[in-house]
């Protein structure tokens, strides 16, 4: 699922995809070369900024020289134009030839026809190298429909210098009750609230879930939680919050477009670990990663999620040299050597090896954090269904609702479970 700072740029994109869902894909990708003699050309299309454009043009400069045969047209955009952009060309027939892809798009792109099977293609995508909870990811009902770049998992982030000065002792785990009695405690001491509003996501609840056996959506797209299982855990969020653990809804938003950690509101969240990167350059604090709150010691409901992915538009001129691509981009250590952590730690263990002496010291922290946590990642991410962008913005949404009191627990539960239902259909 979405973390929080990602939502709103989500929902943007969201909103152009419903737009086109019902158009399908025409023709050819439009990837010309080839026919006289010259290279084969490949549209390759994805999102980041200029930082990360150079160091992609290193990557490809060094594909082109090993495959002389082989043109590589690229183009990037930020997240939400990146998306606006792949929507109005796929509605047109003009998609990319291989094109990045997101783990909460992939079954919408792969229900629409848009994307090769790459298990399938001339020369099938390697991906025995990749971490071993990464190397389903991209399968969706039998078909690979994309191969994972990167991963990231869950993680508490926090700043020990605040929990030490509350004379709280930070544990190798804690139970969400143990968890929500620090946070609380460490707010009325610290000068700043405990953690940022971690029900306001719904990968948490997700995760909370998996930790009592349970599952928010089935493989079939249908919502398993029950009302009852969400209205307990909003309740923690209204619980906390009225106890201060819980930065005002309101001082979050002035904080914006700076991090509930980055504007220094709170001592901890429960977030994505990668994104301690992102608050280590907004911040000057020093800060930690530990494992997640689990009231289950046997499992913390976690899985190695795939941060970027890799496809292949379904109607390319030039399959085999789309996979050649992607396994390049995938597997190549010298991908990983330019890349380090610029876009996450790299899904396969040749690229991580590489990357390793090129991490910042907070993507390093990260690389050390998913070694001790190794024994849970084992276990390939579900596929998150068709519409679950919509539920996810719903979530944060319905949320912010709630954190400035204008609806009722109940009310909010029914509001999400409705949006959600009329999504997932």
């Amino acid at each position: 699922m979405l973390n929080g700072e990602r939502h709103r740029s989500r929902l943007l994109a969201a909103l152009a995809c419903a737009a086109v869902l019902l158009l399908t894909a025409c023709g050819g990708s439009g990837g010309g070369g080839g026919g006289d003699g010259g290279p084969v050309e490949l549209r390759y299309s994805w999102w980041g900024n200029a930082d990360r454009a150079a160091l992609m043009q290193q990557a490809i400069a060094i594909f082109e020289a090993d495959h002389p045969d082989i043109k590589i047209i690229p183009n990037f955009s930020d997240f939400a134009e990146y998306w606006q952009k792949l929507n109005t060309e796929s509605a047109g027939g003009g998609t990319p030839d291989v094109l990045q892809m997101d783990f909460s798009y992939l079954r919408e792109y792969g229900d629409r026809g848009l994307l090769l099977d790459l298990d399938k293609s001339e020369n099938p995508v390697p991906v025995n190298d990749l971490l071993p909870g990464l190397q389903q990811a991209g399968v969706v009902g039998g078909e690979r429909f994309a191969v994972a770049l990167s991963g990231n998992t869950w993680g508490l982030i926090y700043d020990p210098a605040a929990f030490q000065t509350a004379g709280v002792t930070v544990p190798e785990r804690w139970t969400w009750e143990e968890y929500g009695a620090a946070i609380t405690k460490v707010a009325q001491t610290s000068g700043m609230a405990g953690a940022w509003d971690y029900t306001s996501i719904m990968g948490v609840f997700e995760i909370w879930l998996r930790q009592q056996g349970k599952v928010l959506f089935t493989e079939d797209g249908r919502i398993e939680a029950t009302p009852a299982d969400l209205e307990r855990f909003w309740q923690q969020g209204v619980d906390l919050r009225a106890a201060g653990a819980f930065p005002p809804q309101d001082k979050v938003a002035q904080a914006l477009p700076v991090t509930v950690m980055g504007a220094d509101l709170a001592a901890s969240t429960v977030n994505l670990d990668s994104m301690v990167t992102r608050y280590a350059g907004e911040s000057e604090r020093k800060l930690a990663l530990g494992a997640l709150p689990s009231s289950n010691p046997a499992d913390l409901g976690i899985r190695l999620r795939p941060g970027i992915l890799l496809s292949a538009f379904s109607g390319t001129d030039h399959p085999r040299q789309a996979a050649q691509l992607i396994d390049f981009m995938v597997n190549d250590p010298r991908v990983g050597e330019i890349f380090g952590g610029n876009r996450g730690l790299p899904a396969s263990n040749a690229q991580r090896a590489a990357a390793t002496p090129k991490l910042s010291a907070t993507d390093a922290a990260v690389a050390e954090y998913e070694k001790t946590i190794a024994q849970y990642l084992t276990v390939a991410p579900t596929i998150p269904p068709a519409g679950v962008g919509t539920a996810d913005s719903a979530f944060l949404r319905i949320n912010e609702e709630l954190a400035y009191g204008r609806i009722s627990v109940q009310d909010a539960v029914a509001q999400w479970f409705s949006e959600t239902e009329a999504a997932l259909r």
